[in-house]
């Protein structure tokens, strides 16, 4: 089902609206779903397993600190992700491999791209609220992106819809 988060914001101006701060990277330009949350800095460690499991259209949301030294994100992670059914990864941070991540059949959202890898030592925190992009993002929140930005809510917006 296509989504208008300009409709969204109109019909439900509770919403809460991420700055325009992150540029798209992935193959699919809209996608929602609930929110599974990651704080960490410059180390994915934490969350390269989650990829392997059934994301059952979730949104990974990844708080990187805004760091551009490192990419959280790759072409291989992200390919993981799509086949395992995750709908969209959003990161304050950097990614890498962009032609690979523009191939995958998901949506990814970041701050910028950089070819260094990142550590993996598993540092940082999951489940946690997170907030960038001028808004607080909590695990069980329902993110919905397309090309005109991306918005946040407590509820899922479009059910019974």
């Amino acid at each position: 089902m296509p989504i208008a988060t300009a409709d969204l914001c109109d019909t439900h101006p509770d919403v809460r609206v991420c700055e325009p701060v992150l540029s798209d990277f992935g193959g699919v330009p809209a996608f929602h779903g609930p929110v599974l949350t990651v704080a960490t800095f410059e180390d994915n460690g934490l969350f390269r397993d989650l990829f392997g499991r059934a994301g059952e259209g979730r949104v990974l949301v990844v708080d990187g600190g805004g760091s551009l030294r490192c990419a959280l994100l790759g072409g291989n992670l992200a390919a993981q992700a799509a086949d395992n059914g995750w709908a969209g990864i959003v990161v304050n941070g950097c990614v890498r491999d962009v032609a690979e991540l523009a191939a995958a059949g998901l949506g990814i959202r970041a701050l910028a791209a950089c070819p260094r890898r990142p550590g993996r030592a598993g540092t940082g925190a999951l489940n946690v609220p997170v907030s960038f992009a001028g808004v607080l993002i909590r695990p069980g929140d329902y993110l919905y992106a397309d090309r005109d930005g991306i918005v946040i809510a407590d509820r899922d917006l479009l059910a019974g819809a």
